[in-house]
């Protein structure tokens, strides 16, 4: 199987890319993750990445479009691969096209903005590393964290103003991607549940549906 996984931040993207990982027995990679690699194993398209990067500068979707052909083409992805979150404009979408990736289906996991900045603005984290939320994983005493006794506090991240701008971004950008794939015939969507397994158990049947055409 070879899938691409979008879905909006606080969507359950990773989650879910995690647990087809797992029975599909197949790597769910990230460009940040691909691009790593490639830099520390000196490849001359690593370096290249490297060049831009130690600049400040972006790398260009030619150089990074390379570096994931090259990486999908490598024993580690024999047998399938998720791509997480990548391409992430139809330019890109349209080259991964061009270089002749074979993509078997791109799923998107959807969840209204409201009920994303709820999810992420009800978070709060402890600085020994606990995390909770204020609906659906609540601390014993409220603010306190269970396992040290120190006050929790909100990421900066999961600020609604922030949360809200993110989703605008995400949205910007992910849309264009979303078409193209969908003129592709390509593309599987799943309603994101409040339960993660309800959401795991659509997903499985929606791929299984649309890859065993």
């Amino acid at each position: 199987m070879n899938l691409i996984i979008m879905g909006a931040p606080g969507a359950g993207k990773g989650t879910q890319a995690e647990a087809i990982s797992k029975r599909e027995q197949i790597p769910a990679i990230s460009t940040g993750q691909i691009l790593r690699e490639a830099i520390a194993s000196g490849t001359e398209l690593g370096k290249s990445a490297k060049s831009y990067i130690d600049a400040g500068n972006l790398v260009p979707d030619e150089t990074v479009i390379g570096i994931v052909k090259d990486y999908l083409s490598s024993d580690a992805c024999k047998n399938g691969f998720i791509l997480d979150g990548f391409p992430r404009s139809a330019a890109q979408a349209e080259a991964l096209k061009k270089l002749g990736v074979k993509i078997d289906a791109v799923l998107s996991i959807e969840v209204s903005d409201e009920r994303i900045v709820k999810r992420m603005s009800g978070r709060r984290v402890c600085e020994c590393g606990a995390s909770y939320h204020t609906e659906y994983l609540k601390p014993k005493k409220e603010g306190i964290c269970d396992k040290c006794g120190k006050e929790l506090f909100i990421r900066k991240d999961d600020k609604p103003e922030t949360v809200l701008n993110r989703l605008k971004t995400y949205h910007e950008q992910t849309e264009p991607v979303i078409g193209f794939y969908r003129n592709e015939g390509l593309l599987v969507e799943v309603e994101g549940q409040e339960e993660v397994e309800d959401t795991t158990e659509l997903v499985r049947k929606a791929l299984w549906s649309k890859i065993k055409k």
